[in-house]
């Protein structure tokens, strides 16, 4: 199917507590997320994301709005949505007295597999658990708890899988694997959904990505058009010294860096890279070696969540 999950007019609102006032999460969002993709999720902290996927998973109702997984309306066919979809929570939570091997065959059993089409074992080897299969979960390291979660958001064989905040914390090698583990899944036709606040790790992953505020949806794009969106590159130049600079092109900034060299900021909307460099030359700025650096996802990330 085209979309893995559509939603429509989102809402969620908070009941007042005690002396917090009642807080609208959600502000009727529509999003709607592509089937076979990696999706980024992302915005500031209390934004709405947390909210968002707990409603997905079937842990918050909503207050208004449609929710389709996979094809199943949550309201009509609650059971199939929940079953279609798998979420890697971010909290460690797991029961301490359980080996990896139980906590699989549980986390099965709650969601109605039959023992002949379970895939412990795979599974086990798939994260790299194989060996600590019988250990209790808590003497495992926080990277194999981490592990052991991936492998219970997957028992079920979902075609969506949830990742929030995957990699919080965790050292480079786990980091690595769980990313190449994350790409074969979606090789294999599955949907992931990732939240992070690691902005070049969803760059580097994400084939779409949607920005929320403020319980509202910012900006949903490809992770090229996105990035198109800030209007600004940097040319840095080395020319051995500092000097004089002439005047520039209109909207264009200068400013020398710690290691000597010049950093010229402009939008390249409006000036080419060939009329700096022209104007350099042109008053004799001697030019050893230039180099571009382009606008990255923290920039566009900061420019549309600002206020």
């Amino acid at each position: 199917m085209s979309n893995a999950i559509e939603i429509t007019g989102l809402r969620k609102i908070y009941a007042a507590q005690g002396n917090a006032p009642a807080k609208e999460a959600l502000k009727g969002v529509d999003l709607s997320i592509t089937s076979g993709s990696i999706f980024g999720l992302l915005g500031p902290n209390g934004a709405g994301k947390s909210t968002m996927i707990n409603i997905l998973a079937g842990l918050v109702n909503k207050t208004e709005g449609r929710v389709v997984i996979w094809g199943f309306d949550q309201d009509v066919n609650p059971r199939q949505s929940r079953a279609a979809i798998g979420v890697m929570p971010q909290e460690l939570n797991m029961d301490p007295y359980f080996t990896p091997r139980a906590s699989l065959d549980v986390q099965a059993g709650l969601y109605g597999v039959p023992k002949a089409d379970r895939w412990t074992d795979e599974l086990l080897e798939l994260v790299g658990l194989t060996d600590q299969a019988e250990a209790y979960a808590r003497n495992l390291s926080g990277g194999m708890r981490r592990r052991l979660l991936l492998a219970k958001a997957l028992v079920h064989r979902p075609q969506i899988l949830v990742l929030d905040e995957p990699t919080a914390g965790v050292d480079i090698t786990l980091r690595e694997m769980l990313w190449n583990n994350v790409r074969k899944l979606n090789e294999q036709g599955m949907t992931i959904i990732l939240t992070t606040h690691y902005l070049e790790e969803a760059e580097e992953m994400c084939d779409e990505i949607a920005i929320i505020n403020h319980g509202e949806l910012v900006v949903r794009q490809g992770t090229r058009e996105l990035l198109s969106r800030a209007d600004g590159k940097t040319l840095v130049i080395d020319i051995g010294e500092r000097i004089e600079l002439p005047a520039l092109p209109e909207g264009a900034t200068p400013e020398w860096r710690p290691d000597g060299r010049l950093a010229i900021s402009y939008p390249p909307s409006r000036i080419r890279a060939d009329q700096l460099l022209d104007a350099l030359r042109n008053a004799k700025v001697p030019i050893i070696d230039v180099a571009s650096e382009q606008p990255d996802l923290e920039d566009v990330f900061v420019e549309l969540t600002r206020g």
